[in-house]
């Protein structure tokens, strides 16, 4: 009615379109694709001869189309009618995700999607509701844009569900999907549901509540939040429905005004004084609910129709008179396309002839004719001259890795943005996502596990040597190295967690440097018990004078000599050119890195050099007194741990240097846990088997015989 009304006003207004008509035709497609892409057939056609792309009419030429309510099933048809260069206007939101959207042909009454979902965002921020249920109903790929949005802003979803796009159906998987959806919303605690989808969802949503009428099903009361696409409407069999569900709901708004003479237009229809209109006898039927008369006898029937019936009796759930906001968005695109017309009419002499010609005259199937040496580059192309022919003549070279090309016929590409990254097909920025080794992600979440579950074992062994303080195994290759080594292991363990986590100015200058430090008051340890040992035995020879060498003074000799080594560099490396939270854009090109810069890389190197350095010496040194007879093993344990120290670091090395991004972290915190809990394994847990599990081993006189 909105369109009727609109064309027999432009056409009674003689400061529009003067000497010309305005006609139309309505088609209904039913909310289905199929038959959409027959109307726009039928548009292409000659009347009564359905013919695509072959028409012959003189009179009805076709200027524009406007299409709507649902942007579904507006695309279906401007998949046909685009290449025909019709100017389509859509009285339905614009979607998200259509490249055939981004012609100019296109005009959208509606705003975007988008601009509706950050308005219901900020609606609900604003009152605090975090706690919300989702309906949807084909809406494509939008959930991948409005969940994460969401999300990011705080606001949880209990459910996100889809309902069926039947109305009402006896299929039985539509019915199964139905009480799923219906048990979903009377268990949940969300009182907020937000309902997304087409101009006809509200069918839907009607309907799949009507099924726990009919079958009592609890269902508590929520507050409905849908966009401005999804109408009120209803099918002639849910006249009589209950509209409890509607009451308390909120639906974002189009803008709309009341126009004059609108209302009276719609109470003065009928199908008596309108007989042209094919539409309105059907309508009047369904609206009254009243059957066409056939006879003359039937005037005496109660329930035939008259004609006399008016609209404005009708309640508003049923027939509303005023012009609602889809119709006001109609009505604007009906005279959009007037002015438009009228301003190209303005045009004086040959510029008008031509323009009335080119646009009413020729037949839309004749498109003009090309003369090009070669087809336009796309966009993610550039033109390469052809050595030896015309300028006009090229080739279309994909753009190199990283660049970009937006356009067509690019005579070179660019590189993006440092904070966006090309896509796929090199003809868009796409922005990079941050990065770092966190603490939510998975791998994250299990080196920090690790790393505290370590941390706790150690921390056991630790206490089980301090309780056995005064037995033959623990007092057995000086004990205070044993507790240094494993006051060590717990400190490594835990200096892992520094590495987890968004980079800060603290932890980068912390994590490297008391990585260093830490490790090599445990190297040390080892070196200090290894050459304790051999100083032992050779101290037991006759007139040896290494007994004076032997003790904890020469232990804690090594432990604070290669200590302090190893402090002098971190203390240089700290004063010259410490480390800095720091981001990299270029090692993925699809993400921004948050990484602590190691600074100097020279002083980097050097604390793993040294760190190094005392792991091999260690190991030589263990290696080469393994068949010592040694109290409990101790040399063999010292050279199987040091095996595996060495064997992670090695590894590190080509590991660390391949890797990237938060991986690279992640390298790094492997290869302090793993060479840790070597160390840990091999040295105290054969001892803690024999203090727990074997204590008749742990005496003075299996000790005085393993030596002998």
């Amino acid at each position: 009615m909105a369109v009727v009304f609109a064309v027999k006003e432009i056409n009674k207004n003689p400061q529009i379109l003067t000497n010309i008509t305005l006609g139309f035709n309505i088609y209904n497609n039913y909310f289905l694709p199929r038959y959409t892409c027959i109307a726009a057939l039928e548009l292409l056609s000659t009347p009564n001869r359905f013919i695509p792309n072959y028409k012959c009419h003189n009179q009805k030429n076709l200027i524009a189309v406007i299409g709507g309510p649902s942007s579904v099933e507006f695309l279906d048809m401007a998949t046909i009618m685009t290449a025909y260069k019709f100017v389509q206007v859509a009285y339905s939101s614009v979607p998200e995700t259509s490249s055939i959207t981004q012609s100019h042909f296109f005009y959208w009454m509606l705003p975007k999607a988008s601009h509706q979902y950050h308005g219901l965002l900020q609606l609900f921020l604003h009152f605090g509701w975090t706690w919300i249920g989702m309906f949807y109903l084909n809406i494509g790929n939008l959930l991948r844009n409005v969940i994460p949005m969401f999300s990011r802003s705080g606001i949880c979803f209990e459910f996100i569900e889809k309902i069926s796009g039947e109305f009402i159906s006896d299929d039985e998987k539509t019915m199964r999907t139905s009480y799923n959806n219906l048990r979903i919303v009377s268990k949940s605690t969300a009182q907020i549901v937000m309902f997304l989808g087409g101009f006809q969802s509200m069918l839907n949503l009607r309907a799949l509540l009507r099924i726990s009428e009919y079958n009592d099903l609890p269902c508590n009361p929520k507050v409905w939040f849908m966009t401005a696409e999804v109408d009120y409407s209803c099918l002639p069999f849910q006249r009589y429905w209950d509209l409890n569900f509607i009451h308390g709901s909120i639906t974002l708004a189009v803008h709309s005004k009341q126009v004059s003479a609108f209302q009276k237009f719609v109470q003065m229809r009928s199908p008596v004084l309108d007989k042209e209109d094919g539409f309105l006898i059907q309508f009047w039927q369904q609206i009254f609910n009243c059957l066409p008369q056939v006879s003359i006898t039937d005037e005496e029937d109660d329930n035939i129709c008259t004609g006399e019936e008016k609209l404005e009796t009708l309640p508003v759930s049923v027939f509303e008179t005023s012009m609602t906001a889809h119709s006001y968005s109609i009505y604007n695109a009906v005279y959009a396309i007037a002015h438009a017309l009228h301003a190209m009419y303005s045009f004086q002499g040959r510029q008008r002839r031509i323009m009335r010609e080119n646009f009413l005259s020729q037949q839309s199937w004749k498109e003009p004719p090309r003369s090009l040496c070669n087809e336009k580059c796309h966009p993610g192309y550039r033109k390469t001259k052809i050595e030896g022919r015309s300028f006009c003549c090229y080739n279309c070279t994909l753009c190199p890795k990283g660049k970009i090309s937006v356009q067509t016929d690019m005579d070179d590409c660019f590189q993006c943005p440092e904070d966006q990254y090309p896509n796929n097909h090199q003809d868009l920025c796409m922005p990079k996502h941050v990065t770092y080794l966190s603490f939510k992600e998975l791998l994250g979440i299990s080196l920090a596990t690790s790393a505290l579950v370590l941390s706790i074992i150690t921390t056991l062994v630790l206490g089980i040597f301090l309780k056995y303080h005064n037995t033959p195994i623990v007092k057995a290759n000086n004990r205070s190295l044993s507790y240094t080594l494993l006051i060590s292991l717990l400190l490594s363990f835990l200096c892992s967690l520094l590495f987890i986590g968004r980079p800060m100015k603290v932890t980068c200058l912390l994590r490297q440097t008391a990585f260093g430090i830490i490790f090599s008051v445990a190297v040390s340890c080892m070196l200090a018990k290894t050459i304790i040992v051999v100083l032992a035995f050779m101290a037991t020879k006759p007139g040896s004078r290494m007994r004076t060498w032997v003790g904890n003074r020469l232990a804690l000799f090594i432990v604070l000599s290669c200590s302090f080594v190893q402090s002098t560099f971190c203390t240089v490396w700290l004063g010259t050119s410490p480390p800095f939270p720091d981001v990299d854009m270029w090692s993925i090109s699809s993400e921004i890195i948050i990484e602590c810069n190691e600074g100097s890389v020279v002083m980097f190197c050097s604390v793993l050099g040294f760190m190094g350095f005392l792991a091999i010496v260690s190991f030589i040194a263990a290696f080469l007194a393994r068949k010592l007879p040694d109290t409990f093993q101790e040399t063999k344990s010292i050279t199987f741990s040091m095996l595996v120290f060495c064997s992670v670091w090695l590894s590190f090395v080509p590991a660390y240097i391949s890797t990237k991004g938060k991986y690279t972290t992640a390298v790094e915190i492997f290869a302090i846990l793993a060479s840790s809990a070597g160390l840990l394994a091999f040295i105290f847990f054969p001892k803690c088997y024999i203090i727990i599990i074997r204590p008749d081993l742990n005496k003075r006189e299996q000790l005085t015989k393993r030596v002998n």
